[in-house]
């Protein structure tokens, strides 16, 4: 026997506290009749009550309530096997850890890639629902951070570890991030596959249109997210502490200025009939993506047995119902002869 919501056992403390209760109840009342009246004559008037009758009356509440939190907790006794499926998407979000992703646009925090954690991390509790999610972290090279999975937890785990020192290669290599993604998309069936990249935009080696021709071969659409300022926006450096201590600068001494280059993004989406969205303060262009791919037709996957416990929460709520329907049957008065 197993229970599904033990913590109700917790009410099983009442009992002892009710009892506890009435006992001192029947003690203040015994001293009131002693104050304020003749303990014999009360005797006399209330001498067709049964004090046995009420105890056993009591004895059934207290094991009524007992069965009710009994089936309050879930009593489970038994098992079956079913088989069960599951339908949904392949997606696998590509997110840029690249240096320029510190940008704070229009100098107020969080940055890029903090906003990018916390908009992909919000998707994850809210909206996928049997879809396989993949995280691929990139910079001037690219690795995939999280295997495809269904659990969530450990996508989450994958994501919060991503960090701007994450890749030790500087600059975006969109294409190696597309091939990267590519390649972690499993093969079996013939599930849909989208690939979300969130990035400045920014690429600094590499042919990420011919990588996108080669995913859309392969049935990926690839929906992108500019993040940034096309105009740029400052790198700034800040020490262990949060404070900002200057901005990048290049060899020659230059403030390093991170723009977002929309016009790459956009032939990428349009090369594998994805979508461009260049976010927004609100954040909410992984909605969008997902109002998007949630139309698309859902493959089924691997179906796999699982053990259902029998619930068996009847029985003791049966008991209560019947032990309280012999304490109301049980009369409080004794009978009186010839009558």
């Amino acid at each position: 026997m197993r229970f599904s919501e033990d913590m109700y056992f917790y009410a099983l403390l009442l009992i002892p506290m009710l009892l506890i209760f009435l006992k001192l109840s029947g003690a203040v009342w015994k001293k009131r009749v002693r104050e304020f009246g003749d303990e014999g004559l009360f005797g006399k008037l209330t001498s067709s009550v049964s004090n046995s009758a009420r105890k056993v009356k009591m004895f059934f509440v207290i094991l009524a309530c007992f069965f009710f939190v009994v089936a309050l907790a879930g009593p489970q006794i038994g098992t079956h096997t079913v088989m069960v499926k599951r339908e949904g998407i392949d997606i696998i979000i590509a997110v840029d850890t690249s240096k320029s992703m510190l940008a704070e646009d229009n100098n107020r925090p969080p940055n890029r890639l903090t906003r990018a954690k916390y908009e992909i991390s919000t998707l994850i509790d809210e909206k996928l629902e049997g879809d396989r999610v993949g995280i691929v972290a990139f910079a001037g090279d690219a690795f995939v951070q999280c295997p495809l999975t269904i659990d969530y937890s450990a996508a989450k785990l994958f994501l919060d570890i991503l960090s701007a020192n994450l890749i030790p290669v500087e600059g975006t290599d969109l294409e190696k991030a597309i091939n990267t993604a590519t390649k972690a998309y499993k093969e079996e069936g013939k599930q849909q596959k989208v690939l979300i990249i969130i990035t400045d935009g920014e690429n600094h080696q590499g042919d990420p249109l011919a990588a996108a021709e080669r995913a859309a071969e392969k049935g990926i659409i690839i929906y992108t997210i500019g993040i940034g300022n096309p105009d740029g926006e400052p790198i700034p450096m800040r020490d262990q502490y949060g404070n900002l201590i200057g901005y990048k600068k290049d060899r020659e001494g230059n403030i390093v200025v991170s723009k977002l280059d929309e016009r790459t993004l956009q032939e990428i989406s349009r090369i594998t009939e994805g979508k461009y969205f260049h976010a927004t303060p609100g954040g909410n262009e992984l909605d969008l993506v997902y109002r998007d791919i949630a139309g698309m037709e859902k493959e089924e996957f691997e179906g796999r047995l699982m053990t259902v416990y029998e619930d068996r929460f009847q029985w003791p709520l049966l008991a209560g119902i019947i032990l309280l329907t012999v304490e109301f049957l049980i009369p409080e008065r004794r009978r009186r002869n010839g009558s």
